[in-house]
């Protein structure tokens, strides 16, 4: 029994002493990395930054009435294309009763002054014949015959105004909504039968239909207030849009807001840019894009992947470790320049021929490892 119990002792040794020399080589295995390492080199750098915004037209035209009543008939879709005066649409007079009335009364007058005005004309006239009156007296009745002439007139025009839209005085009640520019229809926000005011100068009157000319579109967009100071006008921009996969517009910057408008907590600037179309292609307004231009470009500089770079925790100025020799690695402050997000410029602290330590693609693999483990 007591030859057992010492098999049984010495076994647990023997196997706790393999098992922490096995836990010592492997603890030892992990500090035994080899890490890559990279060199510098001379490339182009270019910073850009992206606006999101939308295509439209350059000009869009509201076209409203001049009279109000009932929308009658439309005679163009969404779509169509119109030339400058083409009837779009037909209105249909529903005079205000107080105003018929008041222009019924006035012409009513008109017509008693004219009788009046008519009677002295010719009676003076007969009486100037026999040269029992003056030419200066003929002449003043004249002037009011004439006057209340032409005062009637006035009248009767208003009063056919008021209750069919023109001085025609059509049957019909219609008057014609036209086309003020060329382009195409691009909206019709009414339909037959919507009552519409007409546009003066105290309402803006109601949107018969929008017009606009397809082949004048513009890039809208916002971009951010640390970039817009590095933007001028004239400067290109390449648009992409939403509903055309791999393709790329040439436009150019001709509009920079003067101010900017806080958008959850950022201060965004409108940006317009003239946008160069290309036959094979139709653009609709309203297609959602995005411009990217260039802030700022050097030529052939020293530069490193962006990824080597590491930052101090206190100061956090940026710096690589470089191999003195076999993985052997010194700590190394640089001043960085412009950066493109893949590659960063090099103002100074390393050369061409230094070796960079690939620090972050060995803790990747260190995380991999501890996951395996657990």
């Amino acid at each position: 029994m007591k030859k057992i119990i010492r098999y049984l002792l010495l076994f647990t040794v023997i196997f706790s002493g393999l098992f922490s020399i096995a836990y010592f080589i492997k603890s030892n295995s992990k500090g035994n990395i080899t890490y890559e390492t990279n060199t510098p080199f001379i490339t182009d750098i270019e910073r850009k930054t992206v606006a999101t915004g939308k295509v439209i037209p350059e000009d869009e035209v509201e076209i409203k009435p001049q009279v109000q009543g009932i929308l009658s008939q439309i005679f163009v879709e969404e779509g169509d294309f119109v030339n400058q005066g083409d009837i779009i649409a037909k209105i249909k007079i529903v005079p205000d009763e107080g105003q018929l009335n008041s222009a019924k009364g006035r012409l009513a007058n008109a017509k008693l002054i004219f009788k009046n005005s008519e009677i002295d004309f010719k009676r003076n006239q007969n009486l100037m014949k026999k040269g029992i009156i003056s030419i200066k007296e003929f002449q003043d009745t004249k002037l009011n015959f004439n006057r209340s002439k032409q005062d009637l007139l006035n009248a009767e025009n208003d009063f056919k105004i008021i209750k069919s839209g023109s001085a025609g005085g059509l049957t019909t009640a219609n008057t014609d909504v036209r086309a003020t520019v060329p382009g195409t229809v691009l909206e019709i926000p009414v339909k037959e039968g919507d009552q519409v005011i007409e546009s003066n100068s105290f309402n803006n009157g109601t949107t018969i239909a929008i017009i606009a000319d397809l082949n004048k579109m513009i890039f809208e967009g916002k971009v951010d207030e640390t970039d817009v100071d590095k933007m001028f006008l004239g400067m290109p921009l390449k648009v992409s849009l939403g509903a055309i996969d791999d393709k790329f517009f040439d436009a150019k910057l001709k509009f920079i807001a003067p101010k900017g408008n806080e958008e959850e907590g950022i201060v965004q600037f409108k940006i317009e840019g003239d946008l160069k179309l290309e036959k094979e292609f139709t653009i609709r307004a309203g297609y959602s894009a995005n411009a990217s231009f260039i802030l700022e470009r050097k030529d052939s500089v020293l530069s490193i992947s962006e990824a080597l770079l590491q930052f101090d925790k206190d100061s956090d100025k940026p710096y690589v470790e470089i191999e003195n020799s076999d993985q052997k690695f010194k700590r190394k402050n640089i001043e960085i320049g412009i950066s493109d997000g893949i590659n960063v410029e090099i103002i100074s602290g390393i050369n061409l021929n230094d070796r960079i330590k690939v620090w972050n693609r060995t803790q990747i693999e260190n995380d991999i490892d501890d996951k395996d483990e657990n």
